[in-house]
């Protein structure tokens, strides 16, 4: 336990919240990409099957396939992209040891019907909350229902560093955090200090209208590697990677992209930067729920939309027709887009690395025509798509 100048520094404050907030066992993680391999690993045995959805960040496709598994892309729902539970043949159901969900967005996927599920064929559920840390199913957080559950601290909180996997036995907490120590790196000076001066340089450079310079200096330190929506899949190099699984390391370079830090051990000025924000995530949740509701009021918003419950969403999927336009008109105000999932993961990695899902149309459709939209900026981007003309997306169910 490191100690800092206003008392001790470290896991126990924020693993306490946590476990005040859900009611379950927490343990700190580096990244929420590291605590989904640590859940996986512990829940299914190599050579697996693993259902998820297929509109979700690449890293988590290689995630699984890093942990020996075989992922099984699910059906969706074309409003809201949550996992369509009755669309899943019996035939894929019998042959899983596993179910991901996604909540995708912080919108929740079927949390109570998939736990269900699972206790019927006596396999695992797996709740990726990276999204969702506010979220509620049937008056439950997300994160309550599943084996596991892991949380980003990236997202709503702010922190840029670090997540928790929350645990149904809390007497899994030992091996866990053995396994996770295991596997961890140690903290490292150069990453503690792009971590600490990441927030204001992109402030600085954006605010001084230097987008080209920002984007130099976060891909020099690895924080943005990407140039399009998805990474180059290196089918050749990961074909080869598949002999080494499971294992992080011979998926590094896939598991690592936006964030080579994923693995390594907390130093003192991330867990007073975590510390401080967490104290305020109750406030950032009820503004993300105010724009939320603004945004779920227009008419870009899903067909079934108003009047639904208010979740306080990380990012609200609005619908659009021409998405190109939508995000080119949002940029010229310095408005950008970020967390696009297009194409869905079994078009992007194909048969050889995926089973495609049984029904692909609506993850498609979704991936295309959503615009996910930041909440706190709410009032702008309904000034400037209604400025632009941007129409909503025809021909969605319930329209």
């Amino acid at each position: 336990m490191a100690h800092g100048e206003s008392g001790p520094v470290g896991p126990a404050a924020p693993e306490a919240v946590m476990r005040a907030r859900l009611g379950r066992e927490c343990l700190y993680v580096p990244s929420c990409r590291f605590g989904l391999y640590l859940a996986l690993r512990h829940w299914c045995e190599p050579g697996g099957r693993v259902l998820m959805s297929p509109v979700n960040d690449d890293v988590i496709l290689f995630v699984v396939l890093a942990a020996g598994l075989r992922p099984v892309q699910a059906p969706l729902s074309a409003t809201d992209g949550s996992l369509d539970v009755d669309a899943v043949p019996d035939s894929v159901w019998s042959g899983l040891s596993a179910v991901l969900t996604t909540n995708l967005y912080g919108h929740p996927d079927p949390a109570g019907r998939l736990r269900e599920r699972c206790d019927r064929l006596g396999i695992a559920l797996i709740e990726d909350a990276a999204h969702a840390i506010g979220s509620e199913v049937d008056g439950r957080p997300v994160g309550t229902f599943g084996d596991a559950a892991v949380f980003s601290l990236s997202k709503h909180a702010g922190a840029r560093a670090g997540g928790f996997l929350a645990l149904a036995d809390p007497a899994l907490r030992a091996p866990l955090e053995q396994a996770r120590d295991a596997l961890l790196d140690p903290v490292a000076l150069t990453a503690e200090l792009a971590y600490a001066v990441r927030p204001y340089a992109e402030a600085t450079v954006r605010a001084l209208r230097l987008a080209p310079a920002a984007w130099w200096a976060l891909r020099l330190l690895g924080l943005q590697e990407r140039e399009e929506i998805r990474m180059p899949l290196r089918s050749a190099e990961l074909q080869r990677a598949l002999a080494s699984a499971p294992s992080l390391s011979g998926f590094h370079s896939w598991v690592r992209v936006d964030m080579h830090d994923y693995r390594v051990a907390p130093g003192r000025l991330r867990w007073r930067r975590i510390a401080r924000l967490l104290a305020r995530l109750d406030d950032r949740l009820a503004a993300h729920r105010a724009g939320t509701e603004r945004l779920l009021a227009t008419r870009w918003a899903a067909p079934g939309s108003a009047g639904a419950r208010v979740q306080p969403l990380f990012r609200v999927p609005l619908l659009v027709h021409d998405r190109d336009a939508a995000v080119a008109a949002l940029a010229r105000r310095r408005i950008t887009v970020g967390y696009l999932y297009d194409p869905p993961l079994d078009t992007y990695a194909g048969e050889r690395f995926t089973d495609p899902s049984p029904s692909p149309a609506n993850a498609a459709r979704f991936a295309h025509h959503a615009l996910p939209v930041d909440p706190l900026r709410a009032g702008p981007v309904i000034d400037v798509l209604g400025a632009a003309g941007i129409e909503p997306a025809r021909g969605l169910p319930g329209d």
